[in-house]
């Protein structure tokens, strides 16, 4: 027995809880060793006192009251009570106080058990707070909804165990409607990214990882906006993944990412033009000079040579190729933006009615009789200022284009008419306000599908088969019109509906000028004036001395601006007709100016194998008279020297 009880007594001492047993008046009879620890207070000075003795103020109070409680029930209390100094400030215990009993079953004290939980009420406290920030947060979030999903073991369930009240301006539903069927905002999804979701779904659950995806969302309102939502899995007790996350509105962020994208592929564009340019800008030249001895000794002989000749359908192959060479030269250069074009007043209305005139419209139409074309011109069309060759060319490829998307047959309908604009046109930031003529081709084909038609205005982007239904520049060289034009292109698609392309070029108020009559070779015959060629290619020489010398003029020619200059001080003549671009030594301009200082007034004309260039205004504007390109024709030849001549000097 006696054992029994030094076991107890030291079972009491040594205990890891504050152990004490007070009497009737709550004066403490016993204590033990951690009492004194966490208390600071000894035995001798405990023992047959009183909580309210040992600790003055509120505290001593309600360890009393809470002793009295005990006492007076006559049965077991838990409670929590604390103690506070300065050097542990306030300190949290968890109390287990029940009645001692006399022999005669009367209350005479009680004994009491007390734990320290400190760190555990600390811990619930900041538990809260932290729930209360994250409530705080998830409800005042701006424009984001916090959630939580329960996925299951497997993965496949959708469970909203938590949604912020934010779900309502996110997404119009209650956080009881989402709580009761989760697949109401499933629903709200784009369905063509329910596939791509599903699958970033299963890869996250699989790898326990951050599930990070962007996807539209359609709104009850009937608005589209882009969304983002963001979670990361932990694991339930019961064996569940759940999905802390956040979803956020990401719309206006999306918008602007698409513009950067936007603006960066016109970069690259405007870059993969620049190369091309200069691409074609280095081999316009040479190509034109070669082209242009094709061309003109083709003409020379079919006029020597008489109709009913076998050569002569083998020479106008010759002819044509070398004028078709030409023209891709030339689109190159325009969609390039290097083709810097005269301009005159036109009525589109009669570009288009000229355009059908070709035998190109006839050859296109022949090869499609199953195509009807549908004119809806506007009576009342306003005038425009361009380049005659420019607009022709844009029509007849927006023609073609639509008429070989229909190759089982449909509709093209062409409509002109007067619009103001005011606002944005599509792909254009800026647009200037104004009245514009639009020019729209529409067909009833197979559509653009989305993937092609931000490449549709790239050189070379096609569809058809190369080198037979085009050479992928129609659509580069519209683009590179429109815009040389200063106007607009807005293209609709739909696919297996059709497609329509709306041009808008700016309005002029000034009149057309007088009709050309048709020009016979009389116009242009010379009168035996003295002709100077300067060109340092020497078939470029015999060619032009051929054409004129036919045209009763008396040639020579010399490879380079300074023997022109050593040539003219001894041989004055009436006209130059002077190669802008000569190598090696001076050039055209140089060539010019010199001239000038021998012979004051000289006429003279410009002839290039590439696009007008600031030195050949500079050149006409010290009296100069007509540029024209090469390749030229006999006739184009021969009505710019006439020009020239009659150019005062």
């Amino acid at each position: 027995m006696r054992k029994n009880r030094q076991f107890l007594s030291d079972l009491i001492e040594y205990s890891g809880a504050l152990i004490f047993v007070k009497d009737h008046e709550g004066r403490y009879e016993m204590i033990n060793r951690k009492w004194e620890q966490v208390t600071g207070r000894m035995r001798q000075d405990t023992i047959g006192r009183t909580d309210e003795e040992m600790f003055p103020g509120p505290v001593g109070r309600q360890f009393c009251q809470n002793d009295r409680e005990v006492m007076e029930s006559g049965s077991v209390r838990e409670m929590v009570e604390f103690l506070e100094d300065d050097v542990h400030g306030k300190r949290h215990f968890l109390s287990v106080k029940f009645p001692v009993r006399g022999d005669d079953g009367t209350v005479r004290g009680l004994c009491g058990m007390t734990t320290e939980i400190t760190e555990r009420v600390r811990a619930e406290e900041a538990l809260r707070e932290s729930m209360e920030r994250l409530r705080s947060v998830s409800e005042n979030l701006a424009d984001g909804m916090v959630y939580q999903i329960d996925s299951g073991i497997d993965g496949k369930k959708r469970n909203f165990t938590y949604v912020s009240p934010a779900v309502q301006a996110l997404h119009g539903l209650t956080v009881e409607e989402v709580i009761e069927n989760p697949l109401l905002i499933y629903h709200q999804l784009d369905e063509k990214y329910l596939v791509f979701l599903a699958e970033s779904e299963a890869e996250a659950f699989a790898a326990k990882s951050r599930l990070d995806v962007e996807v539209p969302v359609h709104l009850p309102s009937g608005e589209t906006r882009w969304r983002r939502f963001v979670s990361s899995p932990r694991f339930h007790e019961n064996g569940s993944v759940i999905w802390d996350g956040i979803e956020l509105d990401i719309h206006e962020r999306h918008l602007q990412g698409e513009k950067r994208r936007e603006l960066e592929e016109r970069l690259r564009r405007a870059e993969k033009m620049e190369a091309l340019g200069t691409l074609a800008g280095g081999v316009a030249h040479d190509l034109n000079n070669v082209l242009g001895i094709l061309v003109g000794y083709s003409e020379l002989l079919l006029d020597e040579i008489s109709q009913d000749n076998y050569l002569r359908e083998h020479i106008e192959k010759i002819l044509n190729s070398g004028v078709r060479a030409a023209a891709i030269v030339q689109d190159l250069l325009t969609l390039a933006r290097r083709g810097v074009h005269s301009e005159s007043v036109l009525h589109l209305n009669q570009v288009i009615a000229d355009c059908r005139k070709t035998p190109e419209y006839e050859n296109l139409m022949e090869k499609h009789p199953r195509i009807r074309v549908e004119m809806n011109l506007a009576v009342d069309l306003l005038n425009i200022k361009g380049s005659l060759s420019h607009l022709q060319k844009t029509f007849m490829n927006l023609l073609t284009n639509a008429v070989e998307a229909m190759p089982e047959g449909g509709q093209v309908t062409v409509m002109t008419a007067n619009r103001t604009l005011d606002g944005p046109v599509q792909k254009y930031d800026d647009v200037r306000e104004g009245d514009y003529v639009l020019l729209s081709v529409s067909d009833t084909g197979e559509g653009i599908p989305e993937t092609d038609m931000k490449h549709i205005f790239e050189p070379f982007y096609t569809k058809k088969v190369m080198g037979r239904s085009g050479t992928g520049l129609g659509l580069a060289v519209v683009w590179g019109t429109v815009k040389d034009h200063r106007g607009y292109i807005d293209v609709r698609s739909e696919v297996g509906k059709g497609t329509t392309f709306m041009l808008y070029f700016p309005v002029t108020r000034q009149d057309l000028a007088a009709t050309d009559v048709a020009i016979s070779l009389s116009d242009y015959m010379g009168n035996e004036e003295a002709i100077l060629i300067v060109d340092d290619i020497e078939e470029q020489r015999e060619l032009a001395s051929r054409m004129l010398g036919k045209l009763n003029y008396r040639v020579r020619s010399v490879s380079s601006g300074e023997a022109a200059v050593e040539d003219m001080k001894n041989n004055p003549v009436d006209l130059v007709v002077l190669d802008m671009i000569m190598h090696p030594g001076i050039d055209g301009l140089d060539t010019y100016k010199r001239i000038l200082e021998v012979c004051p007034g000289q006429r003279a004309i410009i002839v290039s194998g590439f696009s007008a260039t600031d030195r050949v205004a500079q050149a006409q504007s010290l009296g100069a008279g007509p540029y024209i390109r090469k390749p030229y024709t006999l006739e184009k030849l021969g009505l710019a020297v006439r020009e020239g001549l009659q150019k005062k000097s």
